[in-house]
């Protein structure tokens, strides 16, 4: 059995992607309820919505699924608390270190799963006793690193001896069977879970990312220090001439303040921000979350059928 889906209880080692506003109860409950493992997002939601949304998921599926926390919401030291008193399994991190928290949560029986973007914060998140790492490439959308899938995933691999889930630019099968071939036991799929019919997002963000072409997705913020990969509109290239321009920090945070939530929620998706990744030229139309589920199994069985042929040729 595959190490992640021994450790988790879960079929599938497919992780659905945190996204603040967007990662509610109802994707949750719907990608466990396929076989996945589903995760709400806390984003920097209070204690008190993750708590409605753990017993509402609770509700909606009898599989795990797990919480994110964003270390650095303003109300991480609440969630914190919510996610033991809820009785949650798993949890994934992002933004931070888990660092003053992973005792009390393991004593608790939650397995750990930090977000790294970096060889060296994994070997940091290891020496901690995470239970696993979700590695993630600049191919993603949200908050980015600079180095690709690609080429990350097999250093960490090579760097660590926990699980390793990967994450960014994997749109389908051929992208979980690279990710395998590169020694991650899993992935974590963010993006096209954004057009699963159980995902509450608003309809204009999902027709923005079927109606997106490869080179739609972009990244703004580099000179901040903290990229962020989302889709071509209004406010990308605001961004991207204020940036030019020598802004200040101040300046392009006013821009940036609100808008994935004017996107997700209000349907903004002129002005607001498109979080997407590289994949949205993948993407054609919408579906059930155990359809998308099933699409990555069966694209993943065929190349594994196919794989004497990938590689039957002379290498004397």
């Amino acid at each position: 059995m595959n190490s992640i889906c021994k450790m988790l209880n879960i079929k599938y080692p497919i992780f659905q992607g945190a996204m603040a506003w967007i990662a509610d109860a109802d994707l949750a409950s719907a990608v466990s309820n396929a076989g996945g493992l589903g995760i709400i997002a806390a984003g920097n939601a209070p204690g008190d919505w993750v708590r409605e949304q753990i017993r509402k998921c609770k509700k909606q599926t009898d599989k795990p699924f797990g919480v994110n926390i964003m270390l650095l919401s303003p109300f991480a030291d609440e969630v914190a608390r919510v996610v033991i008193e809820e009785k949650v399994s798993i949890l994934t991190t992002g933004a931070g270190n888990p660092g003053k928290y992973l005792k009390e949560w393991q004593e608790n029986g939650i397995k750990v799963i930090p977000l790294v973007p970096s060889v060296a914060l994994a070997k940091r998140m290891e020496k901690l006793g995470v239970d696993a790492v979700v590695v993630e490439g600049t191919e993603a959308g949200g908050h980015i690193g600079e180095l690709t899938t690609m080429v990350l995933v097999p250093q960490v691999v090579d760097a660590v001896n926990i699980p390793v889930i990967a994450a960014g630019g994997i749109g389908d099968g051929r992208g979980f069977a690279a990710a395998l071939m590169l020694g991650a036991v899993g992935i974590q799929v963010a993006t096209r879970f954004l057009v699963a019919k159980e995902c509450n997002v608003h309809q204009n963000y999902k027709d923005k990312i079927i109606k997106a072409t490869d080179t739609d997705a972009v990244a703004t913020g580099r000179s901040t220090g903290h990229p962020v990969r989302s889709l071509k509109n209004k406010m990308t290239r605001e961004f991207q001439k204020l940036e030019k321009n020598g802004a200040t920090l101040e300046e392009l945070e006013i821009i940036g303040s609100g808008a994935l939530r004017n996107a997700a929620v209000e349907g903004d998706v002129t002005s607001g921000s498109v979080m997407s990744g590289q994949i949205a030229g993948m993407i054609t139309k919408e579906q059930s979350a155990k359809e998308i589920i099933n699409d990555y199994l069966t694209e993943l069985s065929t190349i594994i059928n196919n794989s004497k042929e990938l590689v039957d040729f002379e290498t004397n």
